[in-house]
């Protein structure tokens, strides 16, 4: 006979192998505070409801609060033969009070208490992820505020294209993870659903009050369908959706930070506190925080895929496969936050080399447009103007000039509508300053854009306080 809550049923101990293979206590013990607060307000509603009395409720809930901090200072053992962080509990709180321990459990499931757990864990983290996305987008404002003035080519498939302004490349990535905190709030909304009462799969016939129990753990509403209950992880798929998109945005941005800090660009430096250097090589200082930034998106999306593998083929309604579920959401959950919070850390202290940058724009014909678009002010139709300023782009090629290195004679050969005006429309500032269409680049959008993102940033502030 075993000593398991099940050895009612069976004849045989469980074998070691078997206890080993089926642990989790590795894992969800990270879940203990949740379980023990959810098990508390448990509790309380059996006491409310008269199914236990209030003497054994607070004794239960005496007994609860001790295993907490014996948890927090380390004194408590654990044991894969107790399989997980909900039997660690209840094995100690009966050990320690007695048989009225024992009275806990009723009317619940594990089913539906590690389905509480995981919800008040993501609910959690998902807070601290916006509270996070809310502090790196502060430092992303701060730092296009101070540079508004920086000019650098902007790229498409990797080759120049057209100046834009530092700041509104940074504040791309502040729509970017402002997308991302919106993605995490609505996330938030499907997480925050009170699971507990469901049982196994099919309910209680207890008279327990689920609304009550929602209330005391602050759930804005409870689960209707008790197999669902039990069986329901998109959540933890959204979530993990949710960061899975975050740290495309975080790859994308360290991508950019390692080719802007490379010697053959030199747009930034990075702090050597965020820097590390080779074994071997006593020049170099590589972008290693960009790098793992960017590598360990993968581990985030091999979260997601594993999570649609676990839930993908599943019958209602509670299955054991469910139990992998939590490696996967707090890796996702773990990533995401060191990423968040290096980030936050890392961007006040980038140095921006505005001087390169400039220069940088001098070459690879970023102007052509604009030569374009002067012509069309002139009256010439686009496509004419396009195929006017390509010749004179062919022709500076052969002659190893840019365009505004041209003479005006030459380019007149290209259209009498040419005036010496024309060279002021070529210089970067005018380039940058002239694209004041809603979103544009110009200085004064990038302005107003810093300036509503502060408000908004102030506005979330607010709300959270």
């Amino acid at each position: 006979m075993s000593d398991k809550p099940w050895d009612g049923r069976f004849s045989q101990k469980t074998d070691v192998t078997v206890e080993a293979f089926t642990s989790s206590i590795d894992v969800d013990k990270r879940l203990y505070l949740h379980d023990i607060e959810g098990s508390i307000a448990h509790c309380r509603m059996l006491a409310n409801v008269s199914i236990i009395t209030d003497k054994e409720a607070s004794l239960i809930i005496s007994g609860l609060e001790k295993i907490k901090k014996d948890i927090e200072s380390g004194k408590f053992k654990y044991d894969d033969r107790l399989e997980d962080i909900h039997m660690h509990i209840e094995a100690r709180l009966a050990k320690d009070i007695g048989k009225v321990a024992l009275k806990l459990h009723t009317a619940r499931s594990r089913n539906d208490q590690v389905a509480l757990d995981v919800r008040m864990y993501l609910r959690d983290e998902v807070h601290k992820i916006i509270s996070g996305l809310a502090g790196l987008r502060k430092a992303i404002i701060d730092l296009s505020e101070k540079h508004t003035d920086a000019i650098m080519p902007g790229y498409t498939h990797l080759q120049k294209a057209q100046p834009v302004l530092f700041s509104h490349c940074l504040m791309a990535y502040y729509e970017m993870f402002l997308r991302d905190t919106e993605r995490m709030r609505d996330c938030l909304k499907r997480i925050n659903i009170m699971p507990l009462g469901s049982a196994a799969l099919a309910g209680t016939t207890y008279p327990i009050d689920r609304d009550y129990t929602a209330k005391l753990l602050g759930f804005p509403k409870v689960t209707a369908n008790s197999l669902d209950s039990v069986s329901d992880r998109d959540f933890i798929i959204e979530f993990i959706s949710c960061a899975a998109i975050c740290m495309v945005h975080f790859s994308r941005i360290s991508e950019d930070f390692v080719i802007w800090s490379s010697y053959e660009f030199g747009f930034i430096e990075l702090p050597d506190a965020f820097a590390t250097g080779s074994s071997i090589m006593p020049q170099k200082k590589n972008p290693d925080v960009c790098e793992l930034t960017r590598g360990k998106s993968g581990r985030v999306f091999g979260d997601l895929i594993a999570m649609l593998t676990i839930m993908k083929s599943l019958p209602l309604s509670y299955n054991r496969d469910m139990q992998e579920d939590k490696t996967a959401m707090f890796d996702a959950a773990d990533t995401l936050n060191a990423c968040i919070a290096i980030y936050a850390r890392m961007l006040p202290n980038l140095k921006i080399k505005k001087d390169v940058m400039l220069k940088a724009c001098s070459s690879g014909y970023l102007n052509a447009t604009d030569m374009a678009d002067y012509l069309v002010t002139k009256g010439m139709p686009f496509r004419e103007a396009h195929s006017c300023a390509g010749k004179a782009v062919a022709f500076a090629l052969k002659r190893g000039k840019e365009l505004h290195e041209l003479s005006l004679s030459e380019i007149k050969t290209f259209s009498h509508l040419f005036s010496d005006d024309v060279y002021e429309v070529l210089t970067p500032a005018s380039m940058i300053n002239r694209r004041k269409s809603f979103g544009g680049t110009s200085q004064g959008n990038i302005l107003s854009a810093i300036k509503k993102a502060k408000k908004d940033i102030a506005k979330e502030k607010g709300r959270n306080d």
